[in-house]
C-alpha cells in the first residue's frame, strides 16, 4: 500500500541514447537541458559547472545538495565526513547511497567510523565538469550501496580560462583555489589546487583546520580514444564541535555553541591514482587509492567511565585497489535497436587497520578493537536498452556481485582481563540483482516511467565472523551479520520540458529493504536493524524566466517504517519526511549575478514510538557578486538569518560531569547551524 505524499525530482542523464539519435555527449550548461528520449527514470540528472560555481557552499561536501531531496548537514568537525538525508535514509555518513568520482569509489566499506563513509573533502568544486545522480536501484552499472541511489563527479579535461580566487571570513577563514589547463602537442594537463583554514565559531573549541588538496590530470588521443592520467591529493586535520545535550544549554552549562569535551578531532588524508581509457565503444578504467583517518569523538561524555571519559578513537588506514572494465555495441534484433552495455568492475580493500581505542585527550588508554581486513569484491553487469516504437522503449538489465571477507583480529578481545582472540575467519557471499524499466513518450514533450530493480549494500567485514560483545560483562557472542543485504525499489513517474522554459518531473517510489545486521563503529560492536520499507512522492520544477533570471523547486516527502513493531513503535529514527529546497538565481549581462537559496527539512522521529521528535530546521544562504573582464568578486552570507536551528539531532544516553554517580540521562542531542557569517572572494580568470 502506498501512503502517498509529494516529494520532487528532477530528470536528466547524459548516458543514455534517444532513438534514431547517434550517441553523443551533452555539454551541460544547467537544468535547461532537455533530456527526454534518454532519460531512464524521472529522478537522474546531471549538473553541471555553471550551477556549481553560482551556488553558495559552506562545505565542500553542500555539493551534494544539487540532488533534489538530498540534505547535508554537519554533526562534528568540519574535516569529518557529513552526514546526508535522503529518500526516508539517515544515510549516516553514505551507506545506501554510492558516490564516485572519475568512476573511482569513495565510500568506504568497512569503515572506522560508519560503513559506507563519504568523506567528499577532497573533492575541489571548482575542478567538477558535471556531477550525474542517479535515485533508485534501476541501474546495472551502480552496486554497493545503491539502494537509495547514486552521484558520479567528473573532474575537467580542459577549461577555457585558468582562474584564481582568494577567499576570506569571519572565524579566521581563509580560502584559496585555483585551476588552469594547457596543451603540450597533442595532450591537455590540467591542475587545481585548494588551501583551507577555518577556526569556525565555537565557543569552547578552535578548529584550526587545516586542509590542502592538488589536482593533476594528464590526457591525450590513444588508439582512436582519450587515456587520462589523473593524480589527487588531500590532507586535513581539525579539532570538533561535537553535538551537546539539550539540558547542558538549558541549564547553561555550555553554550549553544559550547562543547563537553575540547579536546575531540581529526585527521585525514586521501592519494590515489587512476588511468581512464575509453573510445566510443570502451570504457576502462584502473585506480589506486591510499586512505588514511584518525578520528577522536565523545558522545556519552562521563557515562560509561565517570572519572576519564568516554572518548573514543576511530582508526582506519588501507590500500584501494580498483578498476572496471566495459562495452557498448548496438544491436539489430528483426528491425528493434537495442544499445547494450556489458561491463565488470573489481575492488580489493587492503586495510591494514580498522580500530576502535579508548582514549583521554586523544592519547590512547586502551584498545577496543583491532582489526586487519581484506575485503576483495567482483561485480559482472549487462544493461539492454531496447526501441520497440518511436514512442516506447525499454531497459533490461541483471548483476552478478561476489564478495570475500577476510578478518583477523590484531589484538583480540580483552573480557575482565582475558584476551580473546575472536573475530577471526574469511567469509564470502554473492547476489543476482534484476533491473527494468519501461519509458513511453506522450508527445515530444512529455515522457513517461515505470522501473523496478534489486541493489544492495555491504556489511562491515568485521561483523560477518562471530564476534564477543566487548560490552557484555560475561562476553557473550554475536551472531554474524549477513555480509550482503539487498532491497527491492519501484517507480513511476514523469517529466515534462514545456517552451524551453519550464523543466518539471515527479516521481512516486517505493524501497524494501530485507532485515540487517549492522556493524556500529561508535561501539565497536553489532546491532540489529529490522527490514523496512520507505516510500513517498518527488516533484521538481524548474522554471528559466529569461536569459538572466531562473527559479527552481524541490520539494520531497517520505515515509520510513520498520515492517514489524515489536512493541516499541515501528518508526525509523532520524528518517526526515518533508525536504524543501528552493532558489533564485540571477546571471545579468551587466555583470552582476546573484543566488538566494532555501532549504528546510521538516519534524522527524528520534525514538521508535515517535514520542520524540527534533524541530524542524530552514536556513538561507545568498550569493552576490559582479564580473567585470577578467575579474570576479563574490560576498556570500551564509545562514543569512542567523537562525540557531540545527544541523542534526540524536536521542541517547549520555552523562554530564556534574550529573549523579552512576547515572544517565536520555537527552536530545544537537549540532547548531553555524551562525550568519560573512565571506568575500576575489578572482582573476586568465
Amino acid at each position: 500500500m502506498w501512503r502517498i505524499s509529494g516529494f520532487l525530482l528532477l530528470g536528466f542523464s547524459a548516458t543514455l541514447f534517444a532513438h534514431d539519435v547517434p550517441m553523443e555527449e551533452i555539454i551541460v550548461h544547467g537544468r535547461q537541458v532537455d533530456l527526454i528520449g534518454q532519460s531512464l527514470t524521472p529522478s537522474e540528472g546531471i549538473i553541471g559547472q555553471q550551477e556549481i560555481k553560482i551556488r553558495p557552499l559552506l562545505r565542500s561536501g553542500d555539493i551534494m545538495e544539487f540532488v533534489p531531496g538530498m540534505v547535508v548537514t554537519q554533526h562534528s568537525g568540519t574535516g569529518k565526513a557529513n552526514q546526508y538525508f535522503l529518500r526516508g535514509f539517515n544515510l549516516d555518513h553514505g551507506t545506501d547511497f554510492a558516490t564516485y568520482i572519475d568512476g573511482m569509489p569513495v565510500n568506504m566499506r568497512t569503515h572506522g567510523h560508519g560503513q559506507g563513509y563519504t568523506d567528499l573533502n577532497f573533492i575541489i568544486p571548482e575542478t567538477i565538469q558535471k556531477m550525474t545522480y542517479k535515485k533508485g536501484a534501476y541501474f546495472a552499472d551502480v552496486g554497493d550501496f545503491s539502494g537509495a541511489g547514486s552521484a558520479a563527479f567528473e573532474t575537467s579535461t580542459t577549461v577555457d580560462k585558468g582562474m584564481t580566487e582568494i577567499t576570506g571570513g569571519e572565524n579566521n577563514f581563509f580560502r584559496a583555489a585555483g585551476i588552469d589547463s594547457f596543451a603540450i602537442n597533442d595532450a591537455n594537463v590540467l591542475l587545481g589546487f585548494e588551501v583551507n583554514y577555518n577556526d569556525g565559531p565555537w565557543i569552547d573549541i578552535k578548529e584550526q583546520l587545516k586542509k590542502y588538496n592538488g589536482l593533476l590530470k594528464y590526457s591525450q588521443p590513444v588508439a582512436d580514444g582519450t587515456l587520462s592520467w589523473t593524480f589527487m591529493a588531500y590532507s586535513n586535520e581539525w579539532n570538533s564541535a561535537d553535538q551537546i545535550p539539550a539540558r547542558a544549554v538549558d541549564q547553561g552549562v555550555v553554550d549553544k555553541l559550547g562543547s563537553i569535551d575540547d579536546t575531540v578531532g581529526g585527521e585525514s588524508s586521501r592519494y590515489s591514482v587512476s588511468l581512464h581509457w575509453q573510445n566510443s565503444n570502451w570504457h576502462a578504467l584502473a585506480y589506486l587509492i591510499r586512505y588514511d583517518m584518525h578520528l577522536w569523538s565523545n558522545f556519552s561524555y562521563f557515562l560509561e567511565d565517570q572519572i576519564k571519559g568516554d572518548q573514543f578513537q576511530q582508526v582506519d588506514e588501507r590500500l584501494i585497489y580498483g578498476g572496471d572494465l566495459s562495452y557498448a555495441f548496438e544491436t539489430d534484433w528483426f528491425g528493434f535497436i537495442s544499445e547494450n552495455k556489458m561491463g565488470a568492475e573489481f575492488r580489493i580493500d587492503d586495510i591494514n587497520e580498522v580500530g576502535l581505542y579508548r582514549t583521554q585527550a586523544r592519547q590512547r588508554m586502551g584498545a577496543i578493537r583491532s582489526d586487519r581486513v581484506d575485503e576483495k569484491s567482483l561485480g559482472l553487469y549487462w544493461q539492454s536498452q531496447t526501441f520497440w516504437t518511436s514512442q516506447l522503449r525499454t531497459m533490461i538489465g541483471a548483476r552478478f556481485d561476489y564478495y570475500d571477507f577476510q578478518n583477523t583480529n590484531r589484538v583480540g578481545t580483552n573480557i575482565h582481563g582475558v584476551n580473546l582472540n575472536l573475530n577471526n575467519g574469511n567469509i564470502d557471499d554473492d547476489l543476482i540483482s534484476l533491473k527494468a524499466s519501461a519509458i513511453y513518450r506522450l508527445n515530444p514533450k512529455w515522457e513517461f516511467y515505470a522501473s523496478a530493480g534489486q541493489g544492495f549494500h555491504s556489511n562491515d567485514g568485521r561483523g560477518t565472523t562471530i564476534t564477543v560483545d566487548p560490552f557484555d560483562p560475561l562476553g557473550g557472542q554475536i551472531d554474524a551479520v549477513d555480509p550482503l543485504v539487498s532491497s527491492l525499489g519501484y517507480e513511476m513517474g514523469i517529466r515534462g520540458f514545456m517552451t524551453d522554459k519550464l523543466n518539471i518531473s515527479m516521481a512516486l517510489w517505493a524501497l524494501d529493504l530485507d532485515g540487517e545486521l549492522l556493524f556500529v563503529g561508535d561501539a565497536g560492536n553489532t546491532e540489529a536493524n529490522r527490514a523496512s520499507v520507505r516510500q513517498g512522492v518527488e516533484i521538481t520544477n524548474y522554471y528559466f524566466i529569461n536569459e538572466q533570471w531562473s527559479l527552481d523547486l524541490e520539494y520531497a516527502y517520505s515515509d520510513a517504517r520498520f515492517k514489524k513493531n515489536l512493541g516499541g513503535g515501528d518508526k525509523i529514527p532520524g528518517a526526515i519526511e518533508q525536504v524543501l529546497q528552493a532558489g533564485l538565481n540571477i546571471e545579468m549581462k551587466n555583470g552582476w549575478f546573484s543566488s538566494l537559496r532555501l532549504r528546510y527539512f521538516g519534524e522527524r522521529p528520534l525514538t521508535e514510538d515517535g514520542a520524540v521528535e527534533s524541530d524542524s530546521s530552514t536556513i538561507w544562504n545568498f550569493r552576490l557578486g559582479y564580473q567585470r573582464e577578467n575579474w570576479v568578486f563574490k560576498a556570500d552570507i551564509l545562514n543569512l538569518t542567523d537562525s540557531d536551528d540545527h544541523d542534526v539531532d540524536y536521542y541517547y544516553e549520555s552523562r554530564l560531569p556534574s550529573e549523579a554517580t552512576g547515572l544517565g540521562t536520555e537527552d536530545i542531542h544537537f549540532h547548531v547551524f553555524e551562525p550568519r557569517t560573512l565571506r568575500l572572494s576575489l578572482g582573476y580568470q586568465f
